[in-house]
């Protein structure tokens, strides 16, 4: 394929706010922007969003890609245009949105799924981890819940199922937390306390789990419960006690996102880095080494270029750390989630699970599965 035209523009997200999408080949690719993020994540454009649409269009070089690694082209094109050391300055959401779209426009050409170009022998389809119930800042409730999000983790043995085992939940958990409206992810919003969201969760027959997203109500050393704070080894002692009451397999941001010593203290099955690591293959390594975590969030645009998207993916299996691969809370309808969480091989992927920004990962993970059973 040679890339020689790049076309972009602004669109709405989920939450009506601006978004780039970019289009080559007639293949589109967008980014999302997300509301709750690590401060070590990479900035989502790189001086502001009319720039890199400009930059974009603008775009002169000739580049030749034939397979996943010549990405190092285009970024070497970025490097050297605006005498940037990392092509990830660019800003997640436009390298991201660029890089998206050099691998569609390549599918295309190649007559492939998105998927195939990262890896044609994938076979193993994520489990989906659904949010279900949303506080902190996802939640507009003026008395919501400290955590962040309640989730549903089924595991039965096709996407298809999960997908249906989700939805019927999802209904029935909106008359049992007394529902009132959703959040910006399309989770339930409520006034019940986190014990009682729990505790409703509990009784369900599925696997469940926490994004606690520590690092949204901790200040100056203490963590704010209704504005009540908490030192920090009585955090930590509630944390394993809610681990351990409510057998959650998954325990995301349990702690603020500085906090590497304090995450290897947290007992439970997944511990999960996303603040904490931000798809950032030092972060990563750091927490590794540290012992803080056993899984990582994976956020194309918390990093933006996908080649070090997989450079954390080949760590993370060599060092047995679990993947799930997420969306954010302003979506679009851009789909290619499902592609890299299944390309790469991930163990689990977070979509949502009401709204048609998050269906749409979902349908395409159903639409691979249905093409696994013909190969």
């Amino acid at each position: 394929m040679i890339l020689k035209e790049v076309k972009a523009r602004k669109i709405k997200n989920s939450n009506g706010e601006e978004a780039i999408e970019v289009e080559i080949d007639g293949c589109r690719a967008s980014a999302p922007s997300g509301k709750s993020r690590g401060k070590h994540e990479s900035k989502p454009y790189y001086r502001n969003i009319n720039f890199c649409v400009k930059f974009l269009n603008g775009w002169r070089d000739e580049l030749e890609i034939n397979e996943f690694n010549d990405l190092e082209k285009a970024e070497e094109v970025i490097r050297r245009n605006l005498g940037l050391k990392d092509a990830k300055k660019f800003g997640g959401n436009s390298l991201f949105a660029f890089e998206s779209a050099i691998l569609k426009a390549l599918a295309k050409e190649k007559g492939k799924e998105l998927w195939e170009i990262i890896n044609p022998k994938a076979r193993k389809i994520p489990f989906p981890v659904g949010n279900a119930v949303g506080g902190g800042k996802h939640s507009s409730n003026k008395n919501k819940p400290v955590f962040q999000e309640f989730l549903l983790i089924p595991q039965e043995n096709s996407i298809r199922k999960n997908i249906k085992v989700m939805k019927k939940l999802y209904k029935r958990i909106g008359k049992l937390v007394k529902g009132n409206g959703r959040d910006d992810e399309g989770a339930w919003q409520t006034s019940l306390n986190y014990q009682e969201i729990l505790g409703v969760l509990s009784k369900l027959g599925v696997e469940i789990g926490i994004d606690v997203a520590a690092s949204s109500f901790y200040r100056q050393g203490s963590y704010f419960y209704k504005n009540k704070p908490i030192e920090r080894r009585e955090h930590i002692r509630r944390m394993n006690e809610i681990a351990s009451k409510y057998d959650l397999l998954y325990l995301e941001d349990p702690l603020q996102e500085e906090d590497f010593r304090g995450f290897s203290e947290i007992k439970g099955r997944l511990i999960v880095g996303d603040d904490l690591t931000v798809t950032n293959l030092n972060r990563i390594k750091r927490a590794v080494l540290k012992k803080s975590i056993n899984a990582v969030v994976v956020k194309p645009n918390q990093n933006g270029s996908l080649l070090e998207v997989k450079d954390v993916v080949d760590f993370c299996k060599k060092k047995e750390i679990k993947t799930i691969f997420s969306h954010r809370a302003g979506e679009t309808m851009d789909s290619a989630l499902a592609d890299y969480a299944f390309g790469f091989q991930a163990d689990y992927i977070k979509t949502g699970i009401f709204g048609k920004e998050r269906k749409a990962k979902l349908k395409r993970l159903a639409r691979i599965e249905r093409r696994l059973k013909n190969l």
